[in-house]
């Protein structure tokens, strides 16, 4: 690989194999966007005439989009909290402490990740059918906290993993108690992946099907379900519309998430920095 990069027909030959695999890649989000300003109503690609017409049912009156959306986000910001109160608890303790079998416990905080969704779902349907909490929002978001809180483990132990630990020896070395050292310096240097954990976990919700199909109700159906059922049991044309809307959100939200990364990333330094000036301790936690 390195031979290929060092002459200039190895380059043009890298870049134009990637460039080849992007558009691959992204040539179905491409046909999703172009189709959803087709006037035809059976969404033919390339359109012959263009219209905004599809977006505009989506308010309309007597659609269905605008309460499917409201409980999709309204269970997907409730999925979002238990997420991250899961997240920055299991990921503390696995960075924080001595924690026995650390390793056979984060394999089973990602657990939920490596079995079948509808597996997932099955045991979900047959834990709540019981309660009759079928059709319930918190009932759902409980549902999506299994599938989302592993990936906010996932981003906030790198994050705190990547957090330099002098900071906090030399808070300590100065008197300060574990509880001040979390909320004066772990935390707001945590901030920018508590925040990507935050969004991630809130698009894996907003997004899941499975789960919502199982659980979800007749008066209570989440914008992946509407849309599965517009697509099973009648011809709708706006679905190419809202799934035009749920690429750009995707689109929006990891631009949010490398604004985010990208602002907090001199945080650590700039800490490090005055530490290093000041000769609060050194790497070895001595005073110097």
């Amino acid at each position: 690989m390195m031979e290929l990069r060092s002459t200039l027909g190895g380059r043009i030959a890298l870049t134009a194999v990637a460039t080849v695999i992007l558009l691959f890649l992204a040539l179905p989000i491409v046909v999703v966007l172009v189709t959803s300003f087709s006037k035809n109503a059976f969404g033919s690609f390339p359109p012959e005439a263009w219209t905004l017409g599809w977006y505009k049912s989506l308010f309309a009156d007597g659609s269905k989009w605008p309460a499917a959306m409201s409980t999709s986000a309204l269970v997907a910001c409730l999925s979002t909290v238990f997420s991250l109160i899961i997240g920055v608890t299991a990921a503390t303790a696995l960075t924080r402490s001595e924690l026995p079998l650390r390793s056979a416990v984060y394999a089973l905080v990602l657990g939920p990740l490596l079995i079948p969704q509808i597996v997932t779902a099955l045991g979900l349907f047959l834990l709540f059918e019981p309660a009759a909490m079928l059709g319930s929002p918190i009932a759902i978001a409980l549902g999506h906290t299994v599938l989302a809180s592993p990936i906010a483990v996932l981003i906030l132990v790198a994050t705190l993993r990547g957090i330099d630990e002098r900071l906090e020896d030399a808070a300590a070395s100065m008197g300060a108690s574990r509880l001040t050292i979390a909320r004066r310096i772990t935390f707001p240097l945590a901030a920018p992946g508590m925040i990507a954990a935050a969004i991630f976990s809130f698009i894996t919700s907003f997004d899941e099907f499975y789960i919502s199909q199982f659980l979800s109700s007749v008066d209570t159906v989440t914008l992946p379900v509407q849309i599965y059922n517009s697509l099973t049991f009648d011809i709708d044309p706006s679905v190419t519309a809202i799934s035009a809307l749920l690429i750009a959100g995707a689109m929006l939200a990891l631009a949010l998430v490398a604004l985010v990364r990208w602002l907090g990333s001199g945080r650590q330094d700039s800490l490090l920095s005055v530490e290093n000036t000041a000769g609060i301790a050194a790497p070895g936690g001595e005073a110097v």
